[in-house]
């Protein structure tokens, strides 16, 4: 655990300069974007030019590019992503509201993604060439090919509409109903994962193949170890990291695809949070739910380095 440990505070101190690489990069793209927060304040007001000039020059959008960039960066590590030009609100607040549906979410489908991928991918390795194999490979390489926003039109006609098994859209917190969430999140996150879990079962197939053809497995075989023993404990433990690698970008995939699947299933999580704020001109807003998507991105992908450690003791060596 030291070593885990150590390492981890490494890759700690190295996200310190990625993070700020992202917050120039997120600063530098909503300054040169065709938004203007001062039009966006007096949205059909008819301001005067003194009254779009004295906005400006109050809000700090008249001062040099490398000022109001340190001033940006001040204002993020005090937690503050400043006011939304149109509700008036702290885009903190409105971010903290929208998160934990996008998380949920995220998660959600994250686990749909894990248990599909593995289960089909690892049967079909086992069963390799045979009718099972034959017919995972066809489902997954459709899932592949089948974008998500699709794939949620899809459910909502026949799955909603048609069946009424499920809500054609909005949201039900889960202190609410559980039964009543698991309906309104089910559809969402099978639209958002089901692409995922299709890439993911090729590439956990694969890797359990190669692994299975080595001679360590071979040789544990036959010296009498139950094969569901030798999969479970090394098979699996080294076949697991290049699949693990493909998850963490994934997430980034997911993360992303929520802004799409929570329009189409007008759940107010970051998405839409997002995607009204383009329409309405308010970059405060834009840019606080852009920075925590890609803070969020790269922390996720931090947990997965840990279990590329945890999974294979070898790599803390290398690192």
């Amino acid at each position: 655990m030291a070593v885990i440990a150590r390492i981890l505070a490494r890759r700690l101190v190295l996200l310190v300069p990625l993070l700020l690489g992202i917050v120039l990069f997120v600063f530098l793209v909503m300054r040169f974007a065709d938004i203007d927060p001062a039009s966006a304040y007096f949205q059909g007001a008819n301001p005067t030019p003194q009254q779009l000039h004295d906005f400006r020059e109050s809000n700090g959008l008249l001062d040099p590019l490398p000022l109001r960039y340190v001033h940006f960066v001040g204002e993020l590590v005090r937690g503050d992503m400043g006011i939304s030009v149109l509700t008036r609100q702290p885009v903190v607040e409105q971010v903290t509201t929208a998160l934990p549906l996008t998380m949920q979410l995220t998660f959600l489908g994250l686990g749909i993604a894990v248990v599909v991928s593995l289960v089909l991918g690892i049967s079909a390795a086992i069963y390799r060439d045979r009718a099972w194999d034959q017919a995972v490979r066809v489902v997954s390489l459709t899932g592949v090919a089948a974008p998500g926003f699709w794939l949620a039109l899809l459910m909502i006609q026949y799955l909603a509409v048609d069946q009424g098994w499920f809500p054609t859209g909005g949201y039900v917190n889960p202190a609410d109903s559980l039964t009543g969430w698991l309906k309104s999140m089910t559809l969402p996150a099978l639209a958002l994962s089901l692409p995922v879990a299709a890439q993911l079962t090729r590439i956990v197939r694969t890797a359990v193949v190669e692994e299975l053809d080595k001679d360590y497995v071979r040789t544990a075989v036959g010296s009498g170890l139950p094969p569901v023993v030798v999969v479970g404990r090394n098979v699996l433990r080294n076949a697991l990291i290049n699949p693990l690698t493909v998850l963490g970008l994934r997430v980034g995939y997911l993360l992303g695809g929520a802004v799409v699947v929570e329009t189409i299933f007008s759940l107010p999580g970051m998405g839409k949070l997002m995607i009204d704020a383009v329409k309405n001109g308010d970059p405060a807003v834009v840019q606080g739910v852009v920075l925590t998507t890609a803070v969020g991105f790269v922390v996720v992908n931090l947990v997965i380095d840990v279990l590329y450690l945890l999974v294979n003791p070898r790599l803390r060596g290398a690192s």
